[in-house]
């Protein structure tokens, strides 16, 4: 017992009791309670006809994209402690399942992930954070299952905006990252996707072929990372595609699944969920999922979208991961309620664990599901979600009204003999009556023929398990939150693999990467480079031009100064820019303040990074092959600015917009560099 239920420090509201009176098992509520509230409704919990679906973990989406952007420059200790709350086994979020983005050099929806071949004969296995982060996933726990979702760089196509005009080629680039993760990381993929809520066409098959010509017979295939249909349909007419489909993934089901998707009987999978705020709101709608996921849709694994909020908060979707961390510069991050609503399952289950048949919702509102491992263990989750904390932005589920009740539970089969069920509780609530995943006392169920009932309300979750080993994890305090520096340098003459990405700027259209000039022995010779000359295959609304943003999305008045290099002789282009108001998908509607210069002598300030609208152009003494230094002020309604420290305009109204982020970029996909970037700003 984890404690005497008289002691004052356990005694919180009644939440668990043993049903009769006179039980000789610890009480947590006074016994008048218990014979003026008859138990609502009693749920049998037996596994004696056989057991449910086999668990296949929880997880969550690194991408889709870039939403990890800022975590690889956090400083340690703490970055090293976000990985724990999110990796650890029995610490915090307990994942057992990452999902991360193959990325294809495009905009997949708050930024883009460079490719691992951004051209036909180019491989590189180290570019981005993707690998970096699978490997601190498995020193935490090396069992945590690998997936991989691609996207895809343009030279694929062969001019067109389709993966899939050469079958072969596109299944060799996912074959080669397979290979190259564990060549150069010594990390095996479990699954592999298709591409992102998009076409599967006859592709699946052939990626099945070339997996299993390279030794990858492991490698189970997810299909097709959508809806429900057309795949479920297709599968079940196709014999050969039935069999080299392991498990049919659906996003934002809803909790639902079709029926045409349950006659496959293939494994089911919400391979995309959540998308919703990680305040108190978004961890009901999680909590509410996880269980219903199962009981409703026979999905027997669940991944939220996405891991970490680690990008600019503005960007689309912002703050929808399972907890915050987008303070590089500070070290602040927040562990937010959706992680220790994770930890009600994801630490007392294991995948290769199995769901009871006897799991369902509650007479007055809410849910509750069995596991156990087979050998004795069981975990129950029981959660009463309601719409006041558990409104989801991306299933769209209904509001489900709540209501107090006392909800009996009976054990039978193997577990009528369980004596003792330990108990953590989690409340969604004010502040003062807020509780994230506290242990309370274990529940004793020796001489109640395995019966107990729980005092439930609205908004709450309980795991009663066999397993002792759950812990709420902490480590200290992080720093406090701090805004951006409003006066910022980068020189880019840093210790990183020349193929990295710099600290702070987010790609949102192009790929920005460290770059060693060996033409120039000088003050250029390390750069930061944008190295793509084809347009991706587009996922999303990505622009015609490239651009990286970085900063405060706060920031008014600017000066932003930077040395700029176009390699492009034909149409080339250069920009620095301020008060950039969008980002990730909404980047092609992105208004700010634009100065851009072009290799065939000319400049223009735009107000939009479309280019359509101009406040003033004119001629200049600019050329391809050639360091410059821009200068773009913009204070109030007005904006400067100067080309060599020599003034271009004076003083041009920009009323529109008031505040954003600073930023680089290049006309099109255009090869170009930059050095010595630095803004003052302040705050609006």
């Amino acid at each position: 017992m984890a404690g005497s239920p008289h002691q004052a420090s356990r005694q919180r509201r009644a939440k668990v009791m043993t049903a009769a009176a006179g039980s000789a098992g610890p009480v947590a509520v006074p016994l008048i309670l218990c014979a003026l509230l008859a138990p609502s409704a009693a749920y049998v919990l037996d596994d004696s006809d056989g057991l449910g679906r086999e668990f296949d973990g929880i997880g969550a989406v690194s991408g889709g994209g870039a939403t990890s952007r800022l975590l690889v420059n956090y400083p340690e200790p703490y970055r090293s402690e976000i990985l724990d709350y999110l990796f650890k086994p029995n610490f915090g979020a307990s994942l057992h399942i990452l999902k991360v983005e193959i990325g294809g050099d495009g905009q997949t929806t708050d930024g883009t992930e460079p490719s691992h071949m951004h051209y036909t004969l180019d491989e590189n296995y180290f570019r981005g954070y993707e690998w970096w982060l699978m490997e601190e996933a498995k020193k935490r726990n090396p069992n945590i299952i690998l997936i991989g979702l691609p996207w895809f760089p343009g030279w694929l196509g062969n001019g067109f905006n389709w993966p899939y005009v050469n079958l072969e080629l596109t299944a060799y680039y996912i074959v080669s990252w397979i290979l190259g993760a564990k060549r150069y990381h010594d990390l095996d993929i479990d699954y592999i996707g298709i591409w992102n809520e998009r076409s599967f066409e006859h592709y699946i098959k052939v990626l099945r072929r070339m997996l299993d010509s390279q030794g990858l017979q492991r490698v189970k295939i997810i299909a097709s990372d959508n809806l429900w249909e057309p795949i479920s349909t297709s599968v079940l007419l196709d014999s050969a595609l039935w069999k080299v489909v392991d498990v049919i993934g659906a996003h934002y089901p809803g909790t639902h699944t079709v029926q045409i998707a349950k006659l496959t009987e293939k494994k089911l999978w919400s391979s995309e969920d959540f998308s919703t705020l990680n305040s108190d709101v978004g961890a009901g709608c999680w909590g509410r999922i996880l269980n219903q996921n199962y009981i409703n849709g026979y999905m027997t694994s669940t991944i939220a979208w996405n891991l970490v909020s680690s990008y600019y908060e503005q960007l689309p979707y912002g703050r929808c991961g399972l907890m915050t961390a987008q303070e590089p510069w500070s070290g602040h991050y927040v562990v937010e309620s959706p992680i220790w609503v994770s930890a009600h399952t994801t630490q007392f289950t294991q995948p290769g664990w199995y769901y009871l048949k006897t799991v369902g919702h509650l007479e007055k509102g809410g849910s509750y599901v069995a596991l156990t491992d087979g050998l004795g263990n069981l975990t129950i989750i029981v959660e009463t979600m309601s719409h006041k904390h558990s409104t989801c932005i991306r299933p769209f589920l209904p509001y489900y009204n709540v209501s107090h009740q006392l909800a009996t539970f009976v054990l039978k089969g193997s577990f009528s003999d369980i004596p003792e069920l330990q108990v953590w509780y989690t409340k969604l609530a004010k502040p003062l009556e807020r509780r994230l995943f506290k242990q309370l006392d274990s529940l004793w169920l020796l001489d109640t023929g395995g019966r107990f009932t729980l005092d439930l309300q609205e908004d709450e979750l309980f795991t009663l398990t066999t397993l002792t080993t759950g812990r709420k994890g902490n480590h200290p305090l992080p720093p406090k939150s701090q805004s951006f520096p409003l006066t910022y340098k980068d020189d880019f003459n840093v210790d990183y693999p020349f193929f990295s990405e710099a600290p702070n700027f987010a790609d949102q259209t192009g790929v920005f990467e460290y770059y060693m000039n060996v033409e120039d022995p000088g003050e250029h010779r390390y750069t930061l480079r944008q190295v793509l000359n084809q347009r991706p295959i587009t996922w999303a609304a990505d622009s015609s031009n490239t651009i990286s943003i970085i900063g405060d999305y706060q920031w008014s008045d600017m000066k932003i100064q930077c040395d700029v290099y176009i390699e492009t002789l034909d149409r080339g282009g250069v920009f620095i820019a301020g008060r950039i108001n969008k980002g990730g998908i909404l980047i092609r509607s992105a208004r700010g303040v634009f100065f851009w210069i072009f290799s065939n002598g000319s400049y223009r300030v735009t107000g939009d990074l479309a280019g359509w609208i101009t406040y003033t152009a004119g001629s200049v003494e600019v050329t391809a092959k050639m360091w410059y230094t821009l200068t773009l002020k913009i204070k109030g309604s007005f904006s400067s600015g100067m080309l060599n420290g020599k003034p271009l305009w004076t003083n041009i109204r920009v009323n529109y917009p008031k505040n954003g982020w600073a930023a680089i970029g290049t006309h099109s996909f255009g090869f170009a560099q930059f050095d010595n970037f630095h803004v003052e700003a302040t705050s609006s």
